[in-house]
């Protein structure tokens, strides 16, 4: 694998995120590792140097708790206190495969400060369970329900765009069960065989779409929701759907004891429907087709490249789901995931990888345990296609810590 520092730009789906993280951070952990965190050996010290910052000065005096748990299924704890001038040292290791993690929490000013961070070894070698023996054959019959279902236009409104020059429809295309809704946005009179596309997809949340008519000043973008349910509605259609029907999709682990029944069953059938319909667009050139998303909307992005080969482009960010049995099968830290049953197997991001033909760019956070680094690298090791993967240091889920370094990763060109 090649490796090397990133200063890059996160696709839409993270950069929102992770910028939203780091704007409210007026007190906060700085912490770096004393080397490339993705080069450690088995057993090599790892040392982290952390600071608690506010205003951009380090701290002096603050109390500071630390845990450090990892893939080996070791845990240490301890504590020390802050510095002005020298940061808190904090060495560990790891003699098998995967990453540790470390979390240090403080408190400043009545407010609660915390670190995710982390660094691994041999990640070339961290690997996943086993996918269904009947994985090809289970997506070919869904692909051949799916294509007894016509592609049809239910309904096509326009609505404003708010961009100038853009045209933006609120769509719903009939699928098998609930149909494909969002948003369609491409610049006005755009010329047949003129545009490529992107199909962007949401993260865990019950909303509709979002317009994608920024995006769409020079190419056709159609942002769906992961549901199938209305867009642009008052907020308590939204709340409603929450706490009634839609209340912890995805979580019910009755449903997700057979394929079909499962939440994700659905879902991928909607993403599947959406790419088959933008190909249909007299504007799209026939070649270029993006497909785009974050966290749960990552985990959409890996499927419809899998699930697609027309699909030529890939960006999936701090991707949920990867890995889901990591935590039963493999002893890895787990992440925020539905119960693993065998069923979800067929929804993993990890062995649709392995599917992957087009080039695939990806941002994961070094501290993100709602999407583990394990999970994105046994990813990333399973694609055989161009692929990078930036990891940031200091960096969850919902927070980018400021002045982050990052690294990539590089293979398959």
């Amino acid at each position: 694998m090649k490796r090397s520092l990133l200063t890059g730009v996160f696709a839409f789906a993270a950069v929102t995120l992770f910028a939203l993280g780091s704007a409210l951070a007026d007190v906060w952990f700085y912490g770096v590792t004393d080397k490339n965190p993705l080069e450690y050996q088995p057993g090599e010290t790892m040392t982290f140097d952390l600071q608690v910052m506010q205003d951009g000065k380090a701290l002096d005096g603050v109390a500071v708790e630390w845990t450090r748990t990892g893939d080996d299924g070791k845990t240490e704890t301890g504590k020390a206190t802050s510095s002005a001038t020298e940061p808190i040292k904090i060495q560990t290791s790891i003699t098998t495969p995967g990453f540790v993690r470390l979390v240090a929490n403080a408190k400043v000013d009545g407010k609660n400060v915390s670190y995710n961070g982390g660094a691994g070894v041999l990640l070339d070698k961290i690997e996943g369970a086993p996918e269904p023996e009947d994985f090809d054959a289970y997506w070919a019959k869904q692909k051949e329900r799916l294509a007894e279902v016509p592609i049809e236009v239910i309904e096509k409104v326009e609505v404003p765009s708010g961009v100038d020059g853009v045209v933006c429809y609120d769509m719903k295309i009939k699928c098998l069960g609930m149909p494909v809704s969002g948003y369609l946005a491409m610049p006005k009179d755009a010329k047949e065989k003129s545009l490529k596309a992107e199909v962007q997809f949401r993260g865990y949340s019950v909303v509709g779409a979002s317009k994608p008519s920024y995006q769409a000043r020079d190419k056709i973008a159609f942002q769906i929701n992961a549901h199938g349910i209305l867009n642009g509605q008052p907020q308590e259609y939204y709340n409603e759907l929450n706490r009634t029907t839609l209340k912890q999709y995805a979580f019910n682990k009755e449903e997700n004891e057979d394929p079909e029944t499962a939440y994700f069953h659905g879902m991928a059938l909607r993403l599947m429907r959406a790419l088959q319909y933008v190909k249909t667009l007299p504007e799209w050139n026939g070649t270029d087709l993006v497909v785009a998303g974050g966290s749960q909307g990552g985990f959409q992005s890996i499927l419809a490249a899998g699930l697609d080969p027309d699909v030529t482009e890939c960006y999936p960010n701090i991707s949920w789901c990867l890995n889901m049995s990591g935590s039963v099968k493999n002893g890895r830290l787990p992440g925020w995931f539905p119960e693993w049953t065998p069923a979800l197997d067929y929804f993993d991001p990890v062995f649709h990888a392995k599917r992957i033909h087009c080039k695939v760019v990806s941002n994961v956070g070094l501290g993100d345990y709602t999407c583990p680094p394990s999970g994105q690298m046994i990813f990333f090791n399973n694609l055989k296609c161009p692929k990078e993967m930036t990891f940031r240091q200091g960096c969850t889920h919902g927070y980018w810590m400021p002045k982050c370094p990052a690294y990539t990763i590089k293979g398959g060109e």
